[in-house]
């Protein structure tokens, strides 16, 4: 059953309950405006072509793509590895930015693996992990590898004591247990600045052992929200209560509680329809943190606990975090089809509110990584059918157009703003480069 305002009004009551426009949409990259005339996103324009098949931008944008797979040098040898994924933007001085960005590569993969340096090995068997690139602008200053061994590093999120969390999207399969030295499907610390002092990589086991797709930290109470991409039951959004909230690098290694979420009358999240509904929330301890014996979101009979088809991106932005489903399909087990949803959970409302919503058949489809901008305003990187695009919504929902992958039909992945808000890095996942993008943004 589709669930509309309305039913959910008539089924849970009012409390807690509301319906109010999500501010970081109002604009994308809007100027300075007053309070009595906000401007309204309505996109850049139409894209225009790319002559040379890589990149369309709005007019007056441009981009330069550089850190190539498997073609680039890295610093101290070896080549950049491939199947770029998440990544997150620290300010490192006036201009420069250190990305740290997530290689999804699986054991048996063909792809250029990150090189297994000394210091920053987990499992010797895999061949994923991260790099670390250092950029003034668009100018490329040094790539070294700073994650090595680990398995499908999808997405993740930037903490705010500077510290990248990545997530391995993980289970292990008869295939894979063949040949894997340890378990997988963690979160590992990644240190751009040097401050760990690990002989290798360590896992942060209270925080799950499941298929994780992205991580954000609420920056006042320290608390971290998780999402995880699973199917067979569908996956589920986590909250993880560290013993030692915003402790600084390594801190998440004291432990903590993990919690799942539950939305009463609501068991799957693709059920809503209507923007601007608001759901009340709770959360569930989960029993097994570490999978033992039954995947997490299989610990849970499904009237427990809200399940959330395609849990991708999760981004932390103005006191909420922005939480993305990619897409559902009932003929998969979903409550309802739609091609994508973006929800904003406000903890101090203990709420979900859903703020977009594609339908099937439109012209984008399968958000997954999700960023916010310094000015506000969010940007999607669609994973999904035919076209690729980086997706800018406006506040009533309308999707807009911000970039186009004119060469393949590879996701958008990594999304992430430098500190001035001046340049937007993003990544082309199978194709293998990082670009960075720059315009007359204060047009939006």
């Amino acid at each position: 059953m589709v669930v509309n305002r309305r039913q959910l009004m008539a089924g849970a009551g009012t409390a807690g309950l509301g319906f109010a426009l999500a501010g970081a949409m109002e604009a994308v990259f809007a100027g300075p405006a007053t309070a009595a005339s906000p401007k309204a996103f309505r996109g850049y324009g139409e894209l225009v072509a790319d002559p040379k098949k890589i990149i369309d931008l709005p007019p007056g944008f441009r981009y330069t793509v550089f850190s190539r797979a498997g073609k680039d040098a890295l610093d101290g040898g070896g080549v950049v590895p491939g199947s770029h994924d998440g990544m997150y933007a620290f300010p490192a001085g006036i201009g420069r930015s250190v990305l740290v960005r997530n290689h999804e590569l699986s054991p048996g993969t063909s792809i250029p693996a990150v090189p297994h340096r000394p210091g920053l090995v987990y499992d010797p068997a895999c061949p994923g992990g991260t790099t670390t690139v250092t950029v003034v602008g668009d100018r490329l200053l040094g790539q070294v590898p700073s994650l090595a061994g680990t398995y499908r590093d999808c997405a993740g999120g930037g903490t705010p004591w500077r510290i990248w969390l990545s997530c391995e999207e993980a289970e292990a399969t008869p295939a894979t247990e063949a040949v894997l030295t340890k378990k997988h499907g963690y979160v590992f610390e990644v240190d751009p600045f040097g401050r760990l002092r690990d002989a290798a990589p360590v896992p942060l086991t209270a925080l799950g052992r499941f298929p994780h797709e992205a991580v954000a930290i609420d920056p006042r109470s320290g608390v971290v929200y998780l999402t995880e991409d699973g199917s067979k039951p569908y996956g589920l959004l986590y909250r993880f209560l560290p013993r030692r909230p915003l402790g600084g690098a390594g801190s998440l290694r004291a432990g903590g509680k993990l919690q799942a979420l539950s939305v009463p009358a609501v068991r799957d999240l693709s059920a809503v329809h209507d923007l601007h509904t608001t759901l009340p929330v709770t959360w569930v301890d989960v029993p097994d943190p570490d999978a033992t014996t039954v995947s997490v979101r299989a610990q849970f009979e499904d009237a427990k606990i809200t399940r959330v088809p395609k849990a991708e991106g999760i981004f932390w932005s103005e006191g909420t975090a922005y939480i993305v489903s990619s897409y559902a399909e009932k003929s998969a087990g979903a409550a309802a089809d739609h091609s994508g949803q973006v929800w904003r959970f406000d903890p101090k409302r203990s709420a979900l509110e859903l703020v977009l919503r594609l339908e099937p058949g439109g012209r984008f489809d399968g958000p997954d990584n999700i960023t916010v901008s310094p000015f506000g305003g969010i940007v999607l990187c669609e994973d999904g059918d035919g076209e690729q695009y980086l997706v800018a919504p406006s506040a009533d929902g309308t999707p807009y157009p911000l970039a186009r992958n004119a060469g393949s039909g590879s996701e958008w992945a990594g999304a992430t703003f430098s500190r001035d808000g001046r340049w937007l890095y993003a990544n082309v996942q199978v194709d293998g480069f990082t670009v960075a993008i720059t315009g007359p943004w204060w047009r939006g």
